[in-house]
């Protein structure tokens, strides 16, 4: 689907730089064949790893690349026509797939009501991730996977599945230590998009002026994203960041490390890298969706957009800082980096031993 790289910091793209790289660290020879991107070279090194990039309006041309690479396991970070295009191209080896986003008909029309940059946008992203082609592969697959465990039944009605999927967890890095502000202190870390209603966010540094909010990410609509600069430019305890690039400045890890409540208010998410890193940073969640029960057992799931209420609930006795450490030691004993790629060469073992 994609690599954090050459402008596209998407959640697929971070997993599958990851784990491209913790492999490449362990010496294992590792291809990503993604959308070339603006700046982005046919042939690429990035890790460790080869990148080999076709263009978006070609994926056909990714045959050539996937060829090339001549792997013994073809694994995609979320199905999309590339999968289709990697079974078609080397038939005779192994593939599977991991189910980060699964996207129902009411999922993509949420997509359409709140587009990240456009409707068009939205329809290519369909038509690239959910055709007709991607759903016959799925099922040929030797193996299936998904980054959350409730997300189990909807892949497996979603593609007429004969058996569960399995869970394989997102590879986190837990700080070896962290230093909590002195003060309250809020973040976000998510896109400034209009589907992850980043107003809500920003509405609370008005409501809590003794509490210091910080922003981080930027709007792929670049008129939406100065929209929202300029109307909450002036709130001195908020901070808007912009992107923060997590593979080369501290500064993200920072910054949860110091926060004491990470806020999501999309409409929509299916386990985010968000919530995991913020729990490895023993920040409590407060969000409006609950994957996994991450809000309701590690923060406070905001089901009816009761922000306001939730942080206040998690601020008031230090309540955040016990349901944050429950959520660390969570993630520490599930998605820990190195557990969590070991449980992938595991499954890359079994699928070759068949």
């Amino acid at each position: 689907m994609e690599i954090f790289a050459w402008g596209k910091h998407g959640g697929f793209g971070r997993a599958t730089r990851v784990i491209g790289r913790e492999l490449a660290r362990r010496g294992y020879e590792v291809f990503a064949v993604v959308p070339r991107r603006r700046g982005q070279k046919p042939v690429e090194h990035l890790d460790g790893m080869t990148v080999f990039g076709f263009p978006p309006l070609l994926p056909w041309s990714a045959q050539k690349w996937l060829k090339l690479a001549d792997a013994e396991i073809y694994h995609s970070c979320e199905p999309s026509l590339t999968t289709y295009f990697a079974f078609k191209a080397m038939p005779d080896r192994k593939h599977m797939v991991t189910f980060r986003d699964p996207r129902d008909f009411s999922d993509w029309k949420m997509e359409y009501d709140l587009p990240s940059l456009n409707k068009l946008q939205v329809l290519h992203n369909y038509l690239y991730e959910n055709n007709r082609l991607v759903r016959k592969t799925i099922p040929k697959m030797h193996a299936v996977y998904t980054i959350g465990k409730y997300l189990i039944p909807k892949v497996r009605s979603m593609y007429g599945l004969s058996i569960d999927p399995q869970f394989l967890p997102t590879p986190v890095e837990i700080p070896s230590e962290v230093k909590k502000a002195g003060v309250p202190m809020v973040c976000y870390v998510a896109r400034l998009d209009r589907r992850k209603r980043p107003e809500l966010f920003l509405d609370l540094a008005r409501k809590f002026p003794d509490v210091r909010f910080i922003a981080m990410g930027k709007s792929r609509d670049l008129k939406w994203d100065r929209y929202l600069r300029e109307k909450y430019t002036g709130v001195p305890n908020l901070e808007l960041t912009g992107f923060v690039d997590q593979f080369s400045t501290e500064r993200h890890s920072r910054i949860l490390g110091q926060s004491w409540v990470m806020v999501n208010t999309a409409t929509r998410e299916a386990l985010p890298n968000a919530f995991l890193e913020a729990a490895a940073h023993r920040c409590a969640i407060l969000s409006a969706v609950d994957p996994d029960g991450f809000s309701s057992q590690f923060g406070y799931h905001a089901k009816d957009d009761d922000f306001a209420k939730g942080l206040h609930f998690l601020l008031e006795n230090y309540r955040w800082k016990e349901r944050g450490e429950r959520g660390h030691e969570y993630v520490k004993e599930t998605f820990e980096l190195n557990r969590a790629i070991d449980q992938h060469i595991t499954v890359y073992e079994k699928i070759l031993a068949g």
